[in-house]
């Protein structure tokens, strides 16, 4: 993985930046973040990771100048013994004063490169930032302490940095002068670790024995502990491969936003994110999922804009990114921008995933939680559960339903609407998810693979329909303009006798005396005529090729909803998976359901109910509510 990187460098106390090595100038933060290798280190609580951090800092020469000697005299003024750890609180402390070091992420240098170790105070914390990419990390040194041994929290963090994909990783086993540097004791902890560490399929680049308190085998070779004689901690990092970003991969790049700067006449839409794997280029072809839409690539854009025939740089993974298309489209924030001609991302509803579990209260089948994955939010529930896994022992849990905290669990989540990832077999940078619940990160997880759900055939339709549509010169955002509306299909529906068909012209026609372009269509339209094949195999088709109807008309809608009109329409008992549907092929198109007549029929999912309409001035009022409706939803303008 390629490490992102924090703002912070260890700073000297007058704010200019202090020394990054032994005999190294001093460089700026940003340099020191372009060229880092990212190291995270875990452990469990009280295990020395401080110290071992502190030990580094010092033995590297990486430490303001003074800073040492100004922790050992308070300690001597406080009658504290000194303690290596008390270096990281001394240097936070002084970024109150203007000094620029971040707690969590520590600049040092060896003679081979600059490093950023992380680090993780907490494992929950850890795999939060991990999974949402707000921490990557290249390679990871867990701490286990001598005396104490193997903790859950030890194996823990191992299953973690496996299913996180981690592989560099290296295991320092601390306070051997706890132990009176004893080889067994050593090789007990090694022998216990790499045997766990062997279940996750993870092979560890070297077991170290030292002791941060007193230096051994930190950044030069102990002498208390002559029998063994592998790296110290310093070589190991430096022994550590680069992970190159691979620009051979599949383009990916979550949509965090589309920036549009009309109030200074610039009719330019600037498609924002940053990529998460892959390189683009202009004249590049995108396609958005879980869309289909697509475009040619015009320009990629940066901030502060380059001068004029600059050429433009590289786009790599990591890099935040805008570029423009040719053909301008809808594209909401979510979804993934990829390149055409390369593998695609799946899309689905249904997925089966590993999950891992931090909340207090366990995750359940029957709550609604939400799943993050890249820039998309969307409702998700836990649909089935395959096993549980104590994640410190890996020993399954047998007849669970439910996941625990910090349990781990392969399951089968499902999503409200379709959702654009990759699995973890494929693409790792964008098989990974986040589970929320009452506003808080609550798990996260890797998707392994996707499952067939009821609506799997229309997406792959639509998704066929978008990559071959021929778009004309006029678009969608032109006509929205010139109408002075947004496109939406407002559809009328409730039981046979009710006067849902009523509403709908009489909707209709005050649309069109305000001005709008809008247009009324019944779906019996539609059954009997571009359904007419379906009428004429099965007269009563509308009942056994419901889907099929429903996707026609749909279809039809789009077309509606493409040239830029407002369409009302009206159809008997649409229930919940039919809407699922046409949410399914208008693909993010505004529809705003109306249910009329009896409440339960329209089963609470209508956007406006209405009553059963006793006379015409009823028709007017509910009317003038829909219209309201309208605006308040921004496919009218308000006033």
């Amino acid at each position: 993985m390629t490490g992102t990187l924090g703002e912070s460098a260890v700073a000297s106390s007058d704010g200019a930046p202090g020394a990054m090595g032994a005999a190294a100038d001093a460089a700026p933060a940003a340099d020191a973040a372009s060229t880092a290798m990212s190291i995270v280190i875990v452990g469990h609580v009280d295990h020395g990771k401080s110290t071992v951090i502190g030990r580094l800092l010092a033995d590297t020469n990486s430490l303001p100048d003074g800073k040492l000697q100004q922790v050992k005299d308070l300690c001597v003024r406080t009658s504290k013994p000194f303690e290596y750890a008390f270096l990281l609180d001394a240097l936070k402390d002084e970024q109150a004063q203007g000094i620029t070091i971040d707690s969590a992420r520590v600049f040092f240098k060896s003679a081979l490169r600059h490093y950023i170790i992380i680090d993780a105070p907490g494992h929950i914390e850890f795999l939060k930032n991990m999974i949402t990419g707000a921490a990557r990390a290249e390679a990871a040194l867990l701490v286990i302490d001598a005396q104490e041994g193997v903790r859950e929290n030890s194996r823990r963090h191992g299953y973690m940095l496996s299913m996180l994909g981690i592989d560099q990783v290296a295991v320092l086993v601390n306070k051997m002068d706890l132990m009176g540097y004893n080889e067994e004791r050593f090789r007990e902890i090694r022998d216990e670790y790499t045997a766990f560490l062997q279940g996750l399929g993870v092979e560890p680049a070297a077991f170290v024995p030292v002791s941060g308190v007193e230096g051994e085998n930190i950044a030069t070779p102990g002498a208390l502990m002559p029998w063994y004689d592998g790296p110290t901690v310093l070589q190991v990092l430096d022994g550590f491969g680069e992970v190159h970003a691979d620009l051979e991969l599949p383009f990916r790049m979550p949509v965090q936003d589309v920036y549009k700067f009309t109030r200074f006449g610039d009719s330019r839409r600037i498609v924002a994110g940053t990529v998460a794997a892959g390189s683009i280029a202009v004249g590049d072809e995108v396609v958005f999922y879980p869309s289909g839409k697509k475009s040619e690539v015009a320009s990629i854009e940066t901030f502060p804009p380059l001068p004029e025939g600059s050429a433009v740089p590289a786009v790599r993974p990591t890099d935040a990114i805008g570029f423009t298309l040719k053909e301008q489209l809808y594209v909401n924030r979510g979804q993934l921008a990829c390149r055409a001609g390369q593998p695609s991302p799946r899309v689905a509803t249904r997925l089966r995933a590993s999950v891992f579990w931090l909340a207090r209260e366990a995750m359940t089948k029957d709550k609604e939680y939400l799943l993050r994955v890249g820039t998309l939010r969307v409702p998700v529930w836990l649909e089935e559960i395959t096993r549980v896994i104590d994640a410190s022992t890996l020993a399954a849990i047998p007849d669970a339903d439910r996941i625990g905290r910090h349990d781990v669990a392969e399951c089968v989540l499902r999503c409200e609407r379709p959702v654009a990832f990759d699995i973890d077999a494929e693409l790792t940078e964008t098989s990974r998810f986040v589970l929320i619940d009452d506003y808080e990160i609550s798990g996260g997880g890797i998707v392994q693979d996707t499952l067939i759900d009821d609506q799997a055939w229309v997406r792959d339709t639509v998704l066929l329909r978008n990559v071959k549509w021929e778009r004309g010169s006029i678009s969608m955002e032109e006509r929205s303009r010139k109408y002075g509306q947004k496109p939406a299909l407002v559809l009328f529906t409730g039981s046979a006798d009710s006067r849902k068909k009523d509403l709908a012209k009489a909707l209709e026609r005050e649309l069109f005396s305000q001005g709008r372009s809008t247009y009324y269509l019944g779906i019996g339209s539609v059954v009997y005529g571009i359904d007419a094949d379906l009428k004429q195999r099965a007269p009563d088709s509308l009942h056994q090729n419901r889907e099929e109807h429903l996707r026609r008309f749909a279809e039809t809608a789009h077309l509606f909803l493409d040239s830029g009109l407002i369409l009302v329409a009206s159809a008997i008992d649409i229930g919940e998976s039919d809407l699922a549907l046409l949410e399914a092929v208008l693909d993010g198109a505004e529809i705003v359901v109306v249910g009329v007549g009896d409440k339960d029929a329209t089963r609470g999912f209508a956007h406006l109910h209405v009553p059963e309409i006793a006379d015409t001035s009823d028709t007017d009022v509910h009317v003038m509510r829909a219209c309201a409706l309208l605006e308040q939803r921004g496919v009218l303008p308000k006033g």
